[in-house]
């Protein structure tokens, strides 16, 4: 059976991780064909973390790894630089406590191995553990929204503080929020310098080819897929491709797809900085994930803001939205940061995560040569990384109790018709951004 890939992510150049960084050859596309004992597609955490792991168990093999575009130009490229150790979301229901123990085991060793590959590959990608603040506008934002949390953390029996509105207007240098919950084990990093940098220092029996996007791919006789100039075919595959998955035959009608959008500024001139007052980075997360904004001061003196969160069936902004964006963003600084309003953006962009009704990854082995690591629900950089290295451990029959924890997060439940998704997701999300407004 042969199938035809008609869509594939699209480099627009916004990414201000990736332009701020210094220049990068990418790694040559295909242009012949070859043969391998495992193919992987897809370059980011979860692809990269799949190889790396394939490469460790089955040292004698070859590994081949197809990226359709370039290795940090990409969703994986293109988030708020967070690797989170905690839930992303509370619940008042203490009885799943287990499922956030669950979790916190799964993003932890992902935040492991990310760190050991950072610290002895010597990737420099501004990796800094300096935790979290989880934010509330309003007082009833703080009551409904981070208290929960706050007794969900000390059931869990993890560390965290209330930072209240003085001390948190000195530490963020700003007065927009009321109150905070600061967690310390949260890791800031340029993310597009993170992925670049994995897919650098793949070991010796991966190839890695960029700029290759899969045309065709067959699952007659092993695998064979097709690119623009050559092909790949191999007796094993691990699909990494998140919600380009649907391409490839494997969850269609499982997914929702949205686009969030980012704005990184110049760095702040000495003057700004001394005005600004504020001396460590940081980062933020809002109480309310739909009406609140996620925001970061980075160690090179720069101010993300990521706000507005659209339905994006079809994985594709156009570009010139971007410069929509750009001016709401404005707006958000000059309101949180008066000081700052003449502050310019580097560039502003778009990120596409992949979401389930229900909440699952895909984490699958649907046919016998066949892997899946796919859907991560938002936090792409833990549950990429973790599912990569799991499903590298599952194919090659690698006993890993971590295995039972990703597989007891389920699996993406069917959803309706395509319309009836979307007028569904918007409607949702719209009224959540209404409902929270407050919190914005």
């Amino acid at each position: 059976m042969t199938l035809n890939i008609s869509r594939t992510p699209r480099n627009d150049q916004t990414n201000a991780w990736s332009t701020i960084l210094p220049h990068r050859t990418p790694h040559a596309s295909l242009a012949q064909n070859i043969k391998a004992d495992w193919i992987v597609i897809g370059g980011g955490y979860a692809g990269l973390a799949a190889a790396r792991q394939l490469a460790q168990n089955c040292p004698n093999d070859s590994i081949v790894l197809l990226e359709a575009g370039i290795c940090g130009e990409n969703a994986s490229g293109r988030n708020s630089g967070f690797v989170i150790d905690l839930p992303h979301t509370t619940s008042s229901n203490l009885d799943q406590l287990e499922g956030s123990h669950r979790y916190m085991r799964l993003a932890r060793a992902a935040t492991a191995a990310l760190e050991t590959n950072v610290r002895e590959l010597g990737i420099a990608c501004d990796w800094s553990r300096d935790g979290k603040y989880h934010a509330a506008v309003t007082a009833e934002g703080s009551k409904a929204m981070l208290e929960p949390y706050a007794n969900e953390l000390t059931a869990l029996g993890e560390p965290f503080e209330w930072v209240e509105s003085d001390v948190l207007a000195a530490k963020l240098g700003t007065t927009h929020f009321h109150r905070a919950i600061y967690t310390p084990g949260c890791v800031l990093m340029n993310p597009a310098a993170l992925t670049r940098g994995l897919a650098d220092t793949l070991p010796a029996n991966v190839s890695i080819f960029e700029n290759s996007p899969i045309i065709a791919i067959d699952y007659s006789n092993g695998i064979h897929a097709s690119t623009q100039g050559g092909s790949v075919s191999a007796q094993r595959m691990i699909l990494a491709a998140n919600g380009f998955s649907e391409q490839f035959g494997y969850g269609k009608n499982r997914f929702v797809h949205l686009a969030l959008s980012a704005s990184l500024t110049r760095p702040l001139s000495p003057d700004e900085q001394s005005e600004f007052g504020v001396e460590k980075p940081w980062g933020l997360t809002p109480a309310n994930g739909f009406g609140g904004i996620t925001m970061r001061y980075t160690n090179d003196r720069r101010i993300l803001i990521r706000q507005d969160i659209k339905v994006a069936m079809g994985q594709n902004v156009a570009s010139r939205k971007t410069e929509a964006i750009a001016r709401t963003h404005k707006a958000l600084l000059a309101n949180r940061f008066p000081s700052l309003r003449d502050v310019t953006f580097e560039n502003s962009w778009v990120g596409y995560i992949c979401m389930s009704r229900n909440g699952a990854p895909m984490f699958d082995n649907p046919a016998p040569n066949v892997w899946i690591a796919a859907c991560q629900n938002g936090i792409g950089v833990t549950k990429g990384t973790i599912s990569g290295m799991l499903i590298a451990d599952k194919a090659c029959g690698v006993e890993n109790p971590l295995i039972l924890d990703l597989e007891a997060l389920g699996s993406p439940v069917q959803l309706p018709p395509r319309p009836l998704v979307e007028v569904g997701a918007r409607a949702t999300i719209g009224w959540e951004i209404w409902k929270n407004r407050a919190e914005a």
